[in-house]
């Protein structure tokens, strides 16, 4: 008896939570990443949590749909493929929007350039600079 009334339970939910299981459209992405982020504010952050189950499915579930995306997995590989220092720098200058010309700590716009496309490394001392403007620790140049 016991056995049915949780397969019955799981239908039940299964039949709220398939839009966001089975990702198929964007608008169903969107709701399972609001979804998510309300369940992981509701969360303890604790192993034994009980919502750490539905935090996996949810997981797995925008996972799932994003592999599927072209675009989103050719951005993720560009990323990826960045050093670090690259990627942090192009964040920081997105995030402050900024131009080669503002960041005096690297030297001018030209060099700026040259260490984006990958020409020249951040010296040891543009780095310190960087990272006292911005508040980062050193490391975070190095992917650490």
């Amino acid at each position: 008896m016991a056995h049915l009334a949780i397969v019955d339970a799981y239908q039940t939910f299964m039949a709220t939570a398939q839009p966001l299981i089975n990702i198929d459209t964007e608008a169903q992405y969107e709701a399972t990443l609001e979804t998510l982020e309300q369940v992981l504010e509701s969360a303890s952050d604790t192993l034994d949590d009980s919502l750490n189950p539905l935090i996996d499915m949810l997981s797995h579930a925008i996972e799932r749909y994003e592999a599927q995306d072209e675009q989103l997995v050719a951005f993720i590989e560009d990323a990826e493929s960045l050093p670090a220092d690259i990627a942090l720098l192009r964040t920081l200058m997105s995030q402050y929007h900024l131009t080669g010309s503002d960041l005096p700590e690297i030297g001018d716009k030209t060099m700026v350039s040259k260490v984006l496309n990958g020409k020249r490394m951040l010296s040891r001392q543009a780095i310190e600079k960087l990272s006292e403007r911005f508040g980062l620790r050193p490391s975070m140049f190095f992917g650490e």
